[in-house]
């Protein structure tokens, strides 16, 4: 079973490519993942590859610093430099990625607590009906 799910942050903006033959859709880009309990903030960088209508959106309405959390398969590549040095990759082809924060790109991402106004909310005198 080849099974993976990765929450964490865009490292740069996902870039967008077209095959030459079909012309498909693929978005790359990398996500660093904390590591839990480190005792010095660490975190590791996985390289996300998502095919299709779903790389489209990808590169459309992600950004860096965005969060996400990815599902899909690793997959190792080889491939031979131009000096003749063969490299080993290992990278993340998502079958699922889920937008975690949203926004405008040039707008701060994720939630902040100071825009909600305490004066908005009221005590129930009344929890009779509350279903739970």
């Amino acid at each position: 079973m080849n099974h993976v799910v990765l929450i964490g942050r865009l490292t740069r903006d996902p870039e967008l490519r077209f095959t030459a033959g079909s012309g498909r859709a693929v978005a790359t880009f990398t996500i660093a993942v904390d590591r839990p309990f480190a005792k010095e903030k660490t975190a590791d960088f996985f390289r996300v590859v998502v095919w299709g209508k779903s790389g489209e959106n990808c590169a459309n309405y992600l950004s860096k610093g965005r969060l996400v959390a990815v599902q899909g398969r690793l997959q190792n590549n080889t491939y031979e430099t131009q000096n003749g040095e063969k490299r080993y990759t290992t990278e993340v082809v998502a079958d699922r990625v889920e937008f975690l924060e949203w926004g405008n790109r040039n707008e701060q991402s994720g939630f902040n607590p100071s825009q909600i106004d305490p004066d908005g909310f009221q005590a129930i005198d009344d929890d009779d009906d509350i279903p739970f």
